[in-house]
This record gives C-alpha cells, structure tokens and sequence, in this order.
C-alpha cells in the first residue's frame, strides 16, 4: 500500500499543469502569507494491513517569501522501527522484525523552510514525540518520548493561480533523542540506525 502511495504522489506531480517559478518575491506582499495542508501518506489509512492511523495538520505562515515556518501537529501508530526504511529495505513488514505490539505516537513538528533557487527548498523539521506503547492486545505497557527530526529538500509548485500548492521532497530522518523502549521493543529497535535516508515526501496545501 506504501508503494502505491508513493507512486500516486509521483504520477500527480507529472500530469499537473504546474508552475515552476514557484519562489515568492522578496519584496512582494501580495502573496498569502498563511497556508494550511498535510500530507499525501493520509491515504496509508486505507491499507487493510497494519493501517498507521495517521493524522496530521500544518499550519505555515511565510515571514518573507523565502522563509517560512509551519506547526504540524500529528499521530499515528506503527509496529516496526523506525530505522528501516518503510520503501527500500525487505525487513519493513517482516514478522520477525515487528514489535511485541506497537507504539502510538502524538507529535508537534516546528519547521523552518528556506527557499533556495526558484521552488527549491530546505528544511529543517524538529518534532517531539509522546509515545505510549502497547501490546498486541491493546493494553499499555509503557510512556516515552522522543525527538524526531527531519532534514528535507524539496520542490514547491504553485497550482490553480497559487491558491493550491503541492510539494514533492526528499529527506533524512534523525531519532535525535528518545527514552530507553520497554523489554521487546528496545531489542528490535537497537539493531537499526538512528539515520533514514532517501525517505519521500508528498505535502499539499491551500494558500489564504
């Protein structure tokens, strides 16, 4: 389902009429300076196997119109570490692999994005994690947290007279911090990095 996903995103940025000259003038205050979006990977709560029950919300207001920041609250569960890359490694989905249960997991991400040439950006994504651990029964095991970060070039690309937006990236991911994991979890998860590389990204949004 996560490859589907990954290839609907692909085919959207190909077939869109898009507008590449998507960096805002430094001097321009016409543009909207707030926008509200999330993330194509909504469409994994569709999966009938292990559905994340993901949700998140970003909120973005553009200092000028090369920088931009955003507060992006969000949840969603998930059984398997978060070393493995869910796309490129074989171990994402093995049994063996998988934890004695799974982690539900409530974030706020605060990102700063710089625009670098045209739609071209970076950013950079700090988000703290509580996170709550289960059995495969449902029931509590135990609380932690978590710093989860992410470092993300992307594109931005203006859609429908730039009311609409989409934007396709790439990025590293960094468990920069977390509390020691329950007996179970801590096992599966030491044998894995703290570094993701090469993980997409698919972020949509509307301009007001």
């Amino acid at each position: 389902m996560q490859k589907k996903i990954l290839w609907i995103g692909l085919v959207l940025l190909l077939t869109s009429t898009i507008q590449l000259n998507a960096q805002y003038a430094k001097t321009d205050t016409t543009y909207n300076r707030w926008f509200i979006g999330s993330t194509i990977f909504l469409l994994g709560n569709l999966s009938s196997v292990n559905p994340p029950n993901f949700a998140q919300l970003n909120l973005g207001y553009r200092l000028t119109g090369k920088d931009v920041i955003s507060l992006e609250p969000k949840t969603w569960k998930y059984a398997w570490p978060n070393g493995i890359h869910p796309f490129l490694n074989k171990s994402y989905g093995k049994s063996e692999e998988k934890f004695p249960g799974y982690v539900r997991e409530f974030g706020l991400s605060v990102s700063y994005q710089r625009f670098l040439w045209k739609g071209l950006y970076a950013e950079l994504n700090v988000m703290p994690t509580l996170q709550i651990f289960l059995n495969d029964q449902g029931k509590k095991i135990d609380n932690g947290f978590q710093i989860f970060n992410t470092y993300r070039v992307g594109y931005h690309i203006k859609l429908f007279k730039d009311r609409f937006f989409i934007q396709p990236s790439v990025a590293v991911t960094h468990r920069a911090y977390h509390t020691i994991l329950p007996d179970g979890f801590k096992q599966l998860d030491d044998k894995w990095p703290k570094f993701v590389f090469g993980e997409p990204g698919f972020h949509f949004g509307f301009n007001f």
